[in-house]
């Protein structure tokens, strides 16, 4: 797992663990990362299967009662099929854009 930071943004970039690993490793590192919007790149990936995606899903929902973003990166997998609740992006700068939004949201009292 490689960690960035880009003012109150956590980027998170999956190196070579599996997603559950990756999954683990955020829920332990969560204290670090609470306070901050967080992107999970995942585009390093060849393939993304729907079950395992739904790992992220106890995490986002935590992050975004908090008043907070959480985005995954990947043009892996149909958009469609994901619950709304997970909020997925097939690139960077969306995530970024997707932030930008929910933020002037909650600004606005949304």
């Amino acid at each position: 797992m490689i960690l960035n930071q880009d003012g109150n943004i956590s980027i998170i970039t999956q190196e070579k663990v599996t997603l559950t690993e990756l999954v683990i490793k955020i829920k332990d590192g969560y204290s670090k990362l609470k306070s901050d919007n967080i992107i999970v790149n995942l585009t390093s990936l060849e393939k993304l299967r729907l079950n395992e995606l739904l790992e992220f899903l106890e995490i986002s929902n935590t992050h975004k009662k908090s008043k907070l973003s959480f985005v995954l990166v990947s043009d892996k997998v149909d958009i469609n099929e994901v619950p709304e609740e997970l909020t997925i992006v097939p690139t960077l700068q969306e995530a970024y854009d997707i932030i930008e939004m929910e933020e002037i949201e909650r600004h606005l009292g949304f």
